[in-house]
């Protein structure tokens, strides 16, 4: 069964993660083989699916890490099937590269409690935040998430409220000198991209709706025993658990804001949402319960991934 194959961290999960990862993402690609005539796209497809692995490993890293979950792999799993859920996220290039330095901003994020080098640890954040902002624009309000941690762990110290704006500066400097390089005009290239909107009706097919709608069920079956649990847990990692949820907060305002909408923009709300669902499962006594819920879930998911091909 599901659950208890993902309860455990063997190297067999990561090679079956893996290989759904692999198939799912090619399966896709399916649609269209007009990309298997150019060289350069297919290196493109082959980097995109790296990143995606590598934001499958970053998740897993994150958890474990940090002590967010026991020794499972099911924050992983649950990414790769949140991944299923939405495939148009397996071939948006844009958001892909986005999530991924988000994931490298969260990793040192979570990392702060342990009040090792945080100077370093907040710059590096900020980069990354302002990073993926250049491919899309509304993931610079995680930059608020670099200040909640700077309040939850490092506040006295004034010059660490100041390194998230040295940071700005730096990613401005590279990002102004490769436009101009490239010839783009400054203006119309920023405000081109900060852009918002409101307009919900974008589903392509009545199973983006129904995904969208299973994915928000999901959500609060996960969000509300988490939110919930964080005072059972240790004190000195509720900090790292309260960032979890802000993090998935910040991700739905970035859907929610964002314009020319598409259900692959949820992919910043993934990794916390697999992380509260793998607390989700540990905290289920019932064998059963355990694995009806993650059987129901797989399920879904590939009924509706193989709707949308």
């Amino acid at each position: 069964m599901l659950a208890s194959v993902f309860n455990k961290s063997r190297p067999v999960n990561y090679v079956l993660i893996g290989v759904v990862l692999i198939l799912s993402y090619f399966s896709y690609l399916l649609k269209d083989l007009s990309w298997t005539e150019n060289y350069l796209l297919v290196a493109q497809k082959v980097g995109l699916l790296l990143l995606l692995a590598g934001a499958l490993f970053l998740t897993n890293f994150i958890t474990r890490r940090n002590n967010l979950s026991k020794a499972n792999t099911y924050a992983m799993f649950l990414f790769m099937v949140f991944l299923i859920l939405f495939p148009t996220t397996l071939v948006n290039i844009n958001i892909i590269i986005a999530n991924f330095f988000i994931l490298l901003a969260l990793r040192r994020l979570v990392s702060l409690q342990s009040l090792i080098t945080p100077k370093e640890k907040i710059f590096d954040a900020s980069f990354w935040i302002f990073a993926a902002a250049i491919f899309h624009f509304w993931c610079i309000a995680y930059i608020v998430l670099v200040f909640i941690s700077i309040i939850f762990h490092v506040s006295r110290d004034y010059r660490n409220w100041l390194i998230p704006f040295i940071a700005f500066f730096a990613v401005f400097v590279i990002y102004t000198m490769i436009i101009l390089m490239m010839g783009y005009d400054f203006v119309t290239t920023i405000s081109d991209n900060i852009d918002v909107s409101f307009d919900f009706t974008y589903f392509e097919n009545i199973y983006q709706n129904i995904a969208l709608a299973i994915y928000s069920s999901i959500a609060l079956l996960f969000a509300f025993p988490y939110i919930f649990s964080i005072t059972n847990k240790p004190l000195n990692l509720q900090s790292s658990h309260k960032k979890i949820i802000y993090s998935f907060l910040i991700g739905v305002g970035i859907y929610v804001l964002s314009a020319h909408k598409n259900n692959s923009f949820l992919v910043f709300t993934f990794a916390p949402l697999a992380i509260m669902g793998a607390n989700y499962f540990e905290a289920q006594e019932n064998k059963w319960v355990r694995e009806v819920a993650m059987g129901l879930i797989v399920l879904i998911a590939v009924f509706l991934f193989a709707s949308q091909l």
